[in-house]
């Protein structure tokens, strides 16, 4: 199977409304507001549902991804002007020039292997003085992949008639599944295999990884309204925000 999740227009094209504009996102906006970020690295950005709504007088909005399918629907859709869109990933972030970095819709679970470590220290380089990564994870204890297996079925998008089915794998021992997907696009006559790989990661590993890249945890939440997360397995969500190891240890000395 080939991995065309998010180069494949027809895919692309129904990416909005499998993934709305919803609570995730009023949080970031919130959260860009209570920094009065004026630069935002949106990473990961898809088609740029959340990126254009960042957007603002005296604000800088910069939206990236490897997708040119995705990049395409996020320049030509309204506000899209506004943000300046790059092809690539993280190695894109220019230095010491983001308030504040996003990684938005299970991003974070896509990036594997080396290029995780790699990702986190290109974001390190890339947030000012003051800040701040934030991003959400599945917790693992939750087990959600067990939900995640459809049979075929069919339903109505922007593109016509899709029947659909998923398969989803256990994690591996490095809490890597994987998703194998067909999507029949039955208006268009065309059939789309696409198997996609996610690392379910504890928070513990997370926390792990950021300090080597330089980065601490500030906040950990369970939910969108700002829940304390408690590492219990009912807790599905983790959304973490990190800053500067540096400035973690001068604000705690502070106090």
């Amino acid at each position: 199977m080939s991995n065309r999740a998010y180069e494949d227009e027809l895919l692309a094209a129904i990416y909005d409304e499998d993934n709305p504009d919803g609570p995730d996102h009023d949080y970031f906006r919130e959260l860009a507001r209570d920094l009065s970020a004026a630069c935002i690295t949106d990473l990961g950005c898809g088609t740029g549902l959340l990126t254009v709504t960042m957007s603002g007088p005296g604000r800088t909005v910069i939206g990236i991804d490897p997708a040119a399918a995705m990049l395409e629907r996020a320049a030509a859709r309204s506000g899209g002007a506004t943000v300046t869109w790059r092809l690539g990933t993280s190695e894109l972030i220019e230095a010491d020039s983001s308030d504040l970095i996003v990684m938005s819709g299970n991003v974070a679970m896509h990036i594997l292997g080396d290029a995780w470590p790699a990702t986190l220290c290109d974001i390190r380089r890339g947030l000012r003085e003051g800040g701040v990564l934030a991003f959400e994870a599945r917790n693992p204890l939750a087990q959600a992949w067990q939900k995640w297996s459809t049979p075929a079925q069919t339903r109505d998008t922007a593109v016509g008639r899709l029947r659909e089915a998923v398969t989803t794998s256990a994690p591996d021992e490095l809490g890597i599944i994987t998703m194998d997907s067909v999507n029949e696009f039955l208006d268009a006559d065309e059939a789309i295999n696409v198997s996609q790989r996610l690392q379910f990661r504890t928070f513990e590993t997370l926390r792990e990884d950021l300090g080597a890249a330089g980065l601490a945890v500030r906040n950990v939440w369970r939910d969108w309204d700002r829940t304390p997360f408690t590492g219990s397995a009912d807790e599905p969500l983790m959304i973490v925000e990190a800053v500067s190891a540096d400035v973690a240890l001068g604000a705690r000395a502070e106090t």
